[in-house]
């Protein structure tokens, strides 16, 4: 088993409505969607949201995308005009989510294609 970074293995959409957030991982492939639905589960996104989210998390599932969205309540600290965080909005917790670490098989983590990042000029 390899420990990586879900950035590794999907990409994020994310969004807010009063004060509940969405998101959704779009993993690469069949491999890494496998190793999403192990690891990454409604408790652990809780978890690793900590105090940020009050409110249930869920979890659904859209294999025929390769995706798995979460809805989670109590996100926002109130709502965009009710809270009182610096930001507020949503749209944040999908780049929060894929800095959360997972254990996948030797192979997934082998071909896991965002990890090959060009140099920075």
């Amino acid at each position: 088993m390899a420990r990586i970074q879900l950035r590794d293995l999907c990409g994020a959409r994310s969004g807010d409505k009063g004060d509940i957030s969405d998101l959704s991982l779009f993993a690469d492939d069949e491999a890494a969607y496998e190793a999403l639905l192990r690891e990454v589960t409604a408790e652990r996104v809780k978890a690793h949201f900590a105090e940020l989210v009050t409110g249930d998390v869920e979890r659904y599932e859209a294999r025929n995308v390769l995706a798995l969205k979460f809805v989670m309540h109590g996100a926002l600290g109130g709502g965009a005009p009710r809270s009182l965080r610096a930001d507020n909005l949503g749209k944040t917790h999908g780049a929060t989510l894929l800095r959360m670490w997972v254990d996948v098989p030797d192979e997934v983590a082998a071909n896991a294609k965002r990890r090959e990042r060009p140099p920075l000029p």
